[in-house]
């Protein structure tokens, strides 16, 4: 390969090496641009889906898709070559792509961590926070955030060079200038490290806020009690749904942190104990973020998997158990004692349901569904209070309650 004023430097590694590294980029790639594909489609045909504040999980699988279509086969391509044949230009574009996803999906995982925050600790608040054009509005602040960063090394402010065994291209964090330093300390921090602090501190003010709400909930009464299963299912359903956020957060920080740690090595002034190895590998970890989502809601979301059943017949195994057919009388009578018992809940404690029903009708996975059991035994009261008025209840036959009860979950 030309070496053309020091930009390319060769690198002797044995040629296995490449066709390893070739093998896990072209894996990457083929998931990571399928998975996110199924994402977006999933979530383009159920309407159920389409909701202001699931516009973030699509912003997520749509950079998630563009980091693996534009990363992965030029990686391929020079892993086969063994070094990087595109040229400076491509090298350029080749890693603004790169640092505009990723930075990007890092992004918008805070503003979904920031979005739970609000849902969980400020119910009220959260009604105005998940409008449509307020979600739209963050989105296009993400993406602005990103372009910034990422365009930066092509204004002056560092560089971007080829990388590890010369196959991929980043910005210049091994050269020990002004401009290569400062950049690459104020991109750990403000990409990473700042951001990284927010979602923590996001989810422990949640997990005070939950456990503060359930110990108030087991010190009401019985019969209140009853009347609030609703609100308290409403908040274990937002916990999960955060908790989901939280794996999906928690595996990209995981796949991007040994490439930060090279960077802060190489920044404090001891890029020479680096070799080509300890800076390739970490690049392809890092990469490998944008395949883990796509599996994350194959496991954990409902309607997601339902969709894709549907849709898409050779995944018609992703599809959920059939519901219970029939409800016993015991529960449908069970159901209307404790609609009636709701009615005459005290105001505090009605407040307290337009809080918690508030928190949930606009949500990340709002459509998110628990086991069908665990569902029915903590939502019955709720649904027949709606579906049947006192007049009902007396004049409805043993099958006329099942039949509704039937129709309401089914």
């Amino acid at each position: 390969m030309d070496v053309d004023q020091g930009f390319y430097r060769h690198v002797d590694v044995p040629d296995h090496v490449h066709y390893i590294i070739a093998f896990f980029v072209l894996v990457i790639g083929t998931v990571g641009v399928t998975g996110n594909a199924l994402v977006m489609y999933a979530f383009s045909c159920n309407k159920k889906l389409r909701t202001p504040p699931n516009f973030f999980i699509m912003n997520l699988a749509v950079s998630d898709f563009l980091m693996a279509i534009t990363q992965s086969p030029i990686f391929f391509i020079n892993c086969l070559y063994k070094g990087w044949i595109f040229g400076e230009t491509g090298c350029k574009m080749y890693a603004f792509c790169g640092a505009l996803f990723g930075i990007s999906s890092m992004i918008n995982l805070l503003a979904i961590s920031i979005d739970r925050y609000i849902v969980i600790t400020k119910p009220l608040q959260s009604i105005a926070w998940t409008s449509a054009r307020r979600t739209c509005f963050i989105i296009a602040l993400v993406w602005l955030y990103s372009l910034f960063w990422s365009l930066a090394p092509l204004l002056g402010w560092s560089s971007y060079i080829p990388e590890g065994l010369m196959t991929s291209c980043t910005w210049d964090y091994v050269t020990a200038t002004p401009s290569n330093k400062s950049y690459t300390l104020m991109l750990c921090c403000f990409v990473f490290f700042i951001p990284l602090g927010i979602i923590s501190y996001c989810y422990l003010c949640m997990f005070l806020a939950i456990r503060h709400t359930s110990r108030d909930v087991t010190q009401l009464g019985s019969q209140v009690r009853k009347s609030t299963l609703i609100q308290q299912q409403s908040i274990r359903t937002e916990w999960k749904l955060a908790k989901i956020a939280f794996v999906v957060i928690i595996v990209f920080v995981l796949s991007w942190s040994p490439y930060a740690c090279v960077t802060l090595i190489a920044w404090a002034g001891y890029a020479s104990v680096l070799n080509p190895y300890s800076k390739a590998v970490p690049a392809v970890i890092a990469k490998a973020s944008a395949i883990y989502n796509p599996f994350i809601y194959a496991i954990t979301h409902s309607k997601y998997r339902e969709t894709l059943a549907e849709k898409v017949p050779c995944l018609h195994f992703l599809a959920p158990s059939p519901k219970r057919n029939c409800i016993s009388m015991s529960q449908s009578r069970s159901s209307v004692r404790d609609s009636m018992l709701s009615r005459q809940s005290s105001v505090s404690t009605k407040k307290f349901q337009r809080v918690s029903s508030l928190s949930t009708t606009e949500t990340v996975w709002s459509d998110v569904e628990l086991d069908p059991i665990e569902q029915m035994d903590s939502l019955k009261s709720s649904y027949s209070l709606q579906a049947l008025s006192e007049n009902d209840c007396k004049s409805l036959t043993k099958e006329k309650v099942k039949e509704t009860f039937i129709n309401t979950f089914s």
